[in-house]
């Protein structure tokens, strides 16, 4: 049985339960999340975007095979069962291509679709909701059509497409969040929803794929979970009250919620008690990574002021001469802006860990603080929490396990929410 299969079929039976899913291509950040899945027996969901692992390599610069390689890689080195991991890719569509001509555009996204199917990807999510470079207008049936096209591309490169899960979903959330603060929150209506349910349905059937539609289990809507730079959005389950009740009367389909990054652990729960099943969590992990990276950059400044990694001047120096990552993103006064690359909560500083500077100076970092004793009293100052576990016997005082066991606090939200009490 699919992962997604056993959640679909829990909350029919009113058991709130749910599935984390990990969309982060950082090998930290992944290595974390199979090591925290390995010692607590759970299931892992791992999910690449179209922007990061792409036929073109993305800013990953992987294509989709590679991406499945490394994370088999990762499983059998810490010894997770590769039963218990589930590859599903995010945003499969045209979206890295929104400004090309629709019928080019939608090649790529076709040829998308299939490396992911045959690289061994099960989960897939099909994202037709943004206009193409010749789009002069979206309507629901076009989404429902593009949508219809990529799932036939994914039914005919499957060697057995009866392991395929789609995600649909035409009310999709801003990739990595929303951009000015002030941005109010359209939450999808119920009406809308049904809407969406029913013309993507009709397109994959005129499609002649009936089978296909009997394995889509999901439906991304927009329940007013977001973040921007300084701000959080924060789920208030009042207002969506009426769309969970619509959900409820479908047998085969939950809610995907994305861009629940930095939401508190009780709101994550109320979000799977209201049968939005799969949590989507991204720049939330490296947004801990960095604050793990940064917190360690502080401590080595400490420890050895006059030859150390200097991360944070190498870090800002990256973005701010191939600012095409943030540039867009990022507003307000120079001071502003400076703040905002390493510190917003979209957090772009994700797209430069991959920087060879950056890289370099990461591994010196770690070097260093691997060949001393890092003091208590500075992990006291920079890293509390960290602090807290080394004190009492549950956590190496060593950069590695501090910096994966800020990854993993993100991640113990997440299984508190998606475990039934």
């Amino acid at each position: 049985m699919h992962c997604i299969d056993g959640i679909v079929s829990q909350q029919k039976s009113g058991m709130p339960v749910g599935i984390a899913s990990v969309c982060s291509s950082h090998p930290v950040v992944l290595e974390a999340a199979v090591k925290f899945n390995k010692q607590h027996g759970t299931h892992l969901l791992v999910e690449s975007t179209s922007n990061q692992v792409n036929q073109f390599g993305g800013y990953t610069t992987m294509q989709a095979p590679d991406f499945v390689r490394f994370m088999h890689q990762l499983a059998q080195k810490h010894g997770l069962p590769l039963e218990q991991l589930t590859l599903g890719g995010d945003h499969l569509g045209p979206l890295v291509w929104h400004k090309e001509p629709s019928r080019q555009a939608m090649e790529k996204a076709v040829a998308l679709v299939r490396q992911y199917v045959q690289a061994g990807y099960t989960k897939i999510h099909l994202d037709c909701s943004m206009p193409l470079g010749d789009d002069t207008d979206l309507p629901l049936t076009l989404v429902a059509e593009r949508t219809a096209l990529l799932a036939k591309a994914a039914e005919e490169a499957a060697q057995d497409p009866n392991i395929l899960r789609y995600i649909i979903g035409s009310e999709v959330p801003a990739a990595g969040g929303t951009r000015e603060a002030e941005e109010t929150m359209m939450i999808t209506t119920p009406s809308s929803a049904q809407d969406t349910i029913q013309a993507i349905k009709a397109s994959f059937v005129e499609q002649g794929l009936e089978a296909a539609w009997s394995r889509v289990r999901g439906l991304v809507v927009q329940p007013g979970v977001e973040f921007g730079e300084t701000q959080i959005h924060d789920y208030d389950r009042v207002q969506t009250r009426e769309l969970s009740a619509m959900i409820s009367q479908e047998a085969d389909l939950v809610f995907e919620a994305h861009s629940t990054d930095y939401q508190t652990r009780s709101a994550l729960k109320a979000l799977v008690e209201d049968q939005f099943a799969i949590l989507k969590v991204g720049p939330g992990l490296t947004f801990a990574l960095r604050e793990g990276l940064l917190a360690l950059a502080l401590i080595e400044t400490q420890l050895m002021p006059h030859d150390n990694s200097q991360l944070l001047l190498v870090l800002e120096n990256s973005m701010v001469e191939k600012p095409a990552y943030w540039k867009e993103h990022y507003h307000g006064t120079a001071d502003e802006q400076r703040l905002s690359r390493l510190f917003s909560y979209s957090d772009r500083v994700r797209y430069y860990w991959s920087q060879p500077r950056v890289e370099a100076s990461v591994r010196q970092l770690i070097d260093n603080l691997e060949r001393v004793a890092i003091p208590l009293p500075l992990l006291s100052q920079y890293l509390p929490r960290q602090f807290c576990k080394v004190r009492s016997g549950k956590l190496l005082a060593a950069p590695m396990p501090l910096i994966w066991d800020k990854v993993i606090e993100v991640l113990e939200n997440y299984a508190f929410a998606v475990t039934a009490e």
